[in-house]
């Protein structure tokens, strides 16, 4: 059974209603699900989220997307804000952008110190085990693009008012501090890519196939009712996704 609309991506509808049908599965059994969306500044996280959630119960599930830390925030333990966002049973949680802030971006613009950013690798995998072994499925999904894609899509917020809201401190200095950014992400990689726990790298220069494996990668590993009676393809295509 293929479930085809002639005004939408046939893809897209087979993926979306398998997680439709994942996310009835989750609510009846009380499980709980953490999507981590990182990556670059114009890597495709948001989008990518708007993708999974559009045709699922908003009742059931929460997109988080915190601001600047208060100044209280910033005097608390540093997954103190995060950890009010879990889910609860049957419910899943999308993070556009993380606790791993304090892995990449906030080393690479100076807005944590070094023993902040030390700290925060010693605690995080103690943390993550934690929510594991509690019965949480964690996801870590990483969008890598290159520097022309990004520097193009940097330049389609510039022009387009329609995505200008999207432009922010941060993005401006995106290319110049591209090295950088690079060498934390590497970093990252190493210190927090583990065996219950690891990071899923998504190509994301073409956002479609991104998306889609993306969505695919959830669906292959976890189990729920009538999976795959879209006779959509579940598997990921290693050549766009991979673990690390």
């Amino acid at each position: 059974m293929r479930l085809l609309n002639s005004e939408e991506d046939p893809e897209y509808i087979n993926l979306q209603t398998e997680l439709v049908w994942l996310q009835q599965h989750i609510k009846e059994t009380n499980q709980r699900v953490i999507l981590l969306f990182e990556g670059r500044d114009t890597a495709g996280k948001g989008g990518a989220i708007m993708r999974f959630i559009r045709f699922l119960n908003p009742r059931i599930f929460k997109v988080v997307a915190l601001s600047k830390p208060t100044e209280r925030e910033s005097g608390q333990w540093y997954f103190q804000r995060y950890i009010e966002h879990l889910p609860g049973p049957g419910e899943i949680v999308f993070f556009d952008r993380s606790w791993y802030n304090r892995a990449v971006v906030e080393p690479v613009m100076e807005f944590c110190t070094q023993e902040q950013h030390d700290l925060f690798n010693k605690q995080v995998v103690q943390l993550e085990n934690m929510l594991i072994e509690d019965g949480i499925h964690l996801f870590k999904f990483w969008f890598s693009i290159d520097a022309e894609e990004q520097k193009k899509r940097l330049e389609e917020r510039v022009h387009n008012p329609l995505k200008q809201w999207k432009l922010s401190g941060v993005d401006v200095q995106a290319q110049s501090k591209w090295s950088i950014f690079t060498a934390y992400k590497e970093k990252m990689f190493k210190n927090t890519s583990t065996i219950n726990s690891p990071w899923i790298v998504i190509n994301g220069n073409d956002r479609d196939k991104a998306r889609k494996e993306a969505m695919r990668y959830l669906l292959h590993h976890l189990e729920y009712n009538k999976k795959g009676n879209t006779l959509e393809r579940l598997v990921p295509d290693s050549l766009i996704i991979k673990t690390v």
